[in-house]
């Protein structure tokens, strides 16, 4: 996909959308298309992030790995979602692992590129720190309530 395909994709996306055209521009200019096959592992809690997932096509099975025991899967990430805070938010590590649940075809947004500009544009930086904010929260909770259900004894409060 070239920039002036993938700029009417965010500018259609409810994360991107009402952001400036400049800004969806430059977003457009920082995509990569990326490919993983199924099982293929694509973020490893701990490791360094440096970027963001935008799904195409295919499945993305987000995880919380165990010292012991099987991990525990706390979502499943399909078309049009997005995969990917950590690049935000020093020390740039994954907080989850993910892995091909499905292939996955996606965009891959430089997070470096794009955390430099937020820095140079505060405009650009406050619009989608907002929106990855919201992202972050709704995630969270999600997790939260997945290892309450799955990890809490009976009685736990």
């Amino acid at each position: 996909m070239t920039p002036s395909q993938i700029k009417p994709l965010l500018a259609g996306h409810e994360l991107f959308s009402g952001l400036e055209d400049a800004h969806l521009q430059f977003l457009a200019d920082q995509a990569t298309e990326v490919n993983y096959e199924l099982g293929q592992v694509v973020a490893r809690q701990g490791e360094h992030a440096d970027c963001f997932l935008l799904l195409l096509e295919g499945e993305l099975a987000v995880e919380i790995p165990a010292i012991t025991g099987p991990k525990l899967e706390v979502t499943r990430l399909g078309k049009g979602r997005i995969f990917g805070w950590s690049w935000l938010i020093e020390p740039y590590t994954w907080h989850f692992n993910a892995r091909a649940a499905r292939a996955v075809q996606a965009l891959q947004f430089d997070g470096q590129a794009i955390l430099a500009h937020c820095e140079s544009d505060p405009a650009f930086g406050y619009a989608l720190f907002r929106r990855f904010s919201m992202l972050m929260g709704q995630r969270l909770e999600a997790a939260q309530r997945k290892m309450m259900d799955q990890w809490s004894p009976p009685g736990f409060a």
